[in-house]
């Protein structure tokens, strides 16, 4: 079987997700980039490769152009411009709203019958818009959404309790963006609820800290990439690997007409389902003002 990936924009967080494709045992044996810069994807290319001797996996890397999509399971379009110190994710909705509809019209003039992976800012945005350019069906398009966050989430509470990340069951939804939250009373340690273990200032603490991370981190370094490589890797294992597992994505609302942070069953067919948490009244009025935030942007593109 060929479960081919291609990858459209190949700055930090394209290379990231190449390189931990890499470095872990994967489904992927082929690996395509693609990119404005030529010269730049082909040193890529020939860097990549010269990993293949040590990688855990044989996986056929090599750059290429939109004709193949064709026959890829998984277009990852990472491609867009980056956000810079004091900018929001929203800031950069119109320019990237124009490199979208070049990118999206150009694979699907492949005659691409696979999946989406978008990784561009403002993130639920650029999924909404992807579908929209394509005329997919909206269980095809998958947004990183507010996985890269849950990761960032499980690491700050498993830091602080001193207990594996993998056994911190907690996720943040809504927006990957400024309006996310964390619902607490659906987060457990184990099958223990999460207030037996810190009070409610500390889970404020540990919920403005992941929220403000990718601020901090393109403050001190011009950009985050190496987190959401690896969210992305995730997201592609549990596609190839026909998983049925549980990752927070971006995934489409029909009622409300957007893409948004939630948790979502993953397999071969992209979303199988979603799942619909018990939220509190509070909770309810976060995610909704998520959801018109969203909306809002949308309605603001040129």
């Amino acid at each position: 079987m060929n479960n081919k990936v291609v990858i459209i924009g190949c700055g930090n967080v394209g290379m990231s997700y190449a390189y931990a494709l890499l470095n872990q045992r994967t489904y992927v044996n082929e690996l395509v980039l693609i990119d404005l810069n030529k010269d730049r994807i082909i040193g890529e290319a020939m860097d990549l490769n010269h990993c293949l001797a040590f990688a855990p996996s044989k996986i056929k890397i090599r750059v290429g152009d939109y004709n193949d999509c064709k026959d890829a399971k998984i277009v990852c379009i990472a491609a867009g411009a980056n956000q810079n110190p004091g900018e929001t994710r929203m800031d950069l909705i119109n320019k990237n709203s124009v490199i979208f509809k070049s990118i999206v019209n150009n694979v699907m003039n492949s005659d691409f019958d696979g999946i989406f992976l978008v990784a561009t800012n403002p993130l639920d945005v650029m999924t909404y818009l992807t579908y929209k350019y394509s005329n997919l069906s909206p269980n095809r398009i998958i947004g990183s959404g507010t996985s890269l966050d849950t990761s960032r989430l499980r690491y700050l509470i498993s830091d602080k309790l001193n207990i594996n990340p993998k056994n911190v069951h907690a996720y943040v939804i809504g927006e990957h963006g400024d309006s996310e939250f964390v619902p607490w009373s659906n987060a457990n340690i184990g099958l223990q609820n999460i207030n037996d273990y810190l009070k409610e200032e500390e889970l404020e603490k540990i919920c403005l800290e992941v929220k403000n991370a990718a601020y901090e981190i393109i403050n001190k370094k011009g950009a985050t990439y190496y987190g959401i490589g690896m969210c992305l890797v995730r997201i592609t294992n549990a596609i190839l690997g026909d998983e049925n597992a549980i990752i927070t994505v971006s995934t489409y609302d029909d009622k409300n007409d957007v893409f948004i942070g939630l948790p979502a069953i993953l397999n071969s067919t992209g979303i199988k389902d979603r799942i619909y948490i018990d939220l509190n009244e509070e909770e309810s009025k976060k995610l909704q003002n998520s959801i018109d935030i969203i909306k809002d942007a949308i309605k603001k593109i040129n």
